[in-house]
C-alpha cells in the first residue's frame, strides 16, 4: 500500500464523518458526547487536522463541536483529559493552533477550569503522598490523571507555574514507598490495571503503560525538559524510571520487551511469572514505551539508550509474534497506532534507524486495507465496525494514524498531544 492509496482511505474515513448527521449514531449519543475517545469531539481532531493541512474544511470542525457543545460540559472532579471540560480544551486548543484566533473567549474559560481542576488534583496527591499511600492509577496516568493535564499544559504554555507543579509531583512519585513491608516504587496501585479491586493482583500492581502507567510520566519529563521546562529532581526522576524498565525488561533473540505490568508476587521474586511477547501497542508494550525512552534519551542526552529505544521499535515491528496479536486498527492498541508512533520516532531517529523505520510504513499501513478491498469500500467498513468513529478505538483515530504516517512532515496541529508522544 503506497501513500495514495493511504490517503484516498483516510479521507474517505473523513468525508465518511463529515457531518454529525449522517454520521453513525453512536458518534453523537448523549453517553459519548464529552468523550474526547469515543464521540463528536475526538472526530472534531480529525477534522481539524485535515483543515490546518488545506485537505478538508474547517465548516466540518465547527458542526462537529457545535453538535458537542449544544449543552455544558463537566468540569471538576468528575472530568479528565479524555473527558469532559479538558477533553474539549484539548480539541479547541488545537484548533487554534491550525485557525489562529478561533474560540479564544471558550479556551479562556476552560483554560481556568482546567487550572482550578490541576490545583485541586495536586493537593489532594500530594496529601495521600505525604500520608504515605499508594495511588490510584487515575490520580497521575494519562487518560484520567496528572500526567494527562500536564501534556496539555505543556502544550498551552510551557512556563506555566502550575506546569511546574505537576512536573514537581512526577518527580516526587518516583520516590519510594514502604507498604506492606515492601519497598515499592512511588507509582505503585492497590488495585488491578482496570483501576478496581481485583483477586488477580494481591498486593497490587506497578503499571508500565502508556495510557496507564509510568511511561506517561516518563514522556511528559521528558518531553518538558525538550522544551526547557525542568524541576528539582527532574533528569534524576527520569533516570529513576529508566531504572525500573531496565530491571524488568525482557531480551529476546526477537529484541527487547517490557511487560504491561509488574505484580507484588514478581516483585518479591526478581521474576517475570509469563515473559512472552505480547502486542506493542501505544497504550501497553513496547512500541509506547519505546518512544518514551527516545525522549528521555534526548533529553538526557543518552545516545546509546537513543539508540537502544529505536531498535527496540525496530525489532518489535519485525516480529512475526508480536505483529500477529495486533489485531485491529485503532491508535490504542493497532495498527494505525502502530504506524503513527513509526513516523513520530522516526523523526527523531538516528538516520540509519529512521530510514529502517520508515521503509516499515508501508507495510504496517497496507495491514489497514484488506487484500481486494478499495480505500472507500475499507473506509465505510471502518466507520460502521463494532470499534465505531472515534478517536482512541475507531475509525478517526485510524484516519489520523495513518494521515501522519503518510507524511512528509509532522502533523499540523498537537493533536496527538494527549497521547504523550510529542
Amino acid at each position: 500500500m503506497n501513500d495514495r492509496p493511504a490517503l484516498t482511505l483516510s479521507a474517505g474515513i473523513a468525508d465518511r464523518l463529515a457531518h454529525p448527521g449522517t454520521a453513525p449514531a453512536t458518534a453523537t449519543t448523549e453517553g459519548n458526547r464529552q468523550h474526547l475517545a469515543l464521540g463528536p469531539i475526538g472526530i472534531a481532531l480529525l477534522h481539524i487536522e485535515r483543515a490546518a493541512a488545506d485537505l478538508g474544511p474547517w465548516q466540518r470542525v465547527h458542526d462537529w463541536l457545535a453538535t458537542a457543545a449544544r449543552r455544558p460540559f463537566t468540569s471538576g472532579a468528575d472530568s479528565h483529559p479524555f473527558y469532559g471540560a479538558p477533553a474539549l480544551a484539548h480539541v479547541l486548543a488545537r484548533a487554534a493552533e491550525g485557525l489562529p484566533g478561533a474560540y479564544e473567549r471558550d479556551l479562556d474559560l476552560l483554560d481556568r477550569q482546567v487550572l482550578d481542576d490541576v490545583r485541586h488534583r495536586l493537593d489532594t496527591a500530594h496529601r495521600r503522598i505525604d500520608a504515605r499511600q499508594l495511588p490510584a492509577l487515575a490520580e497521575f496516568d494519562a487518560i484520567r490523571g496528572l500526567t494527562g493535564f500536564g501534556s496539555y499544559l505543556l502544550h498551552r504554555d510551557p512556563t506555566s507555574p502550575v506546569l511546574r507543579s505537576v512536573l514537581d509531583y512526577c518527580v516526587r512519585l518516583t520516590e519510594p514507598i514502604a507498604h506492606d513491608g515492601d519497598t515499592l516504587p512511588g507509582w505503585w496501585t492497590p488495585t488491578g490495571p482496570s483501576g478496581r479491586p481485583d483477586d488477580r493482583f494481591p498486593g497490587g500492581h506497578g503499571n508500565s503503560g502508556m495510557a496507564h502507567g509510568i511511561g506517561a510520566v516518563l514522556a511528559l519529563l521528558a518531553l518538558a525538559a525538550r522544551h526547557g521546562t525542568t524541576t528539582d529532581g527532574h533528569h534524576s526522576a527520569m533516570r529513576t524510571i529508566l531504572v525500573w524498565l531496565d530491571r524488568w525488561e525482557t531480551t529476546t533473540p526477537q529484541g527487547r520487551t517490557w511487560p504491561y505490568w509488574i505484580t507484588r508476587d514478581e516483585l518479591r521474586t526478581g521474576r517475570l511469572a509469563a515473559p512472552a511477547p505480547r502486542r506493542p501497542s501505544w497504550c501497553y508494550g513496547t512500541a509506547g514505551l519505546a518512544r518514551a525512552q527516545q525522549l528521555a534519551a534526548l533529553a538526557l542526552g543518552d545516545p546509546a539508550r537513543r539508540a537502544a529505544a529505536e531498535t527496540a521499535l525496530l525489532d518489535a515491528l519485525t516480529d512475526p509474534v508480536q505483529l500477529r496479536a495486533t489485531a485491529d486498527t485503532g491508535l490504542c492498541h493497532g495498527f494505525a497506532g502502530l504506524a503513527h508512533l513509526t513516523a513520530r520516532t522516526a523523526a527523531d531517529a538516528f538516520p540509519e534507524n529512521a530510514q529502517r523505520l520508515r521503509t516499515l510504513l508501508p507495510v504496517l499501513l497496507s495491514t489497514l486495507l484488506p487484500p481486494g478491498t478499495t480505500p472507500e469500500e475499507a473506509s465505510t467498513a471502518l466507520v460502521d465496525s463494532l470499534a465505531g468513529p472515534g478517536l482512541l478505538d475507531g475509525a478517526a483515530g485510524t484516519a489520523l494514524g495513518i494521515l501522519a504516517a503518510s507524511s512528509t512532515g509532522p502533523p499540523r496541529t498537537a493533536w496527538d498531544a494527549c497521547l504523550l508522544i510529542a
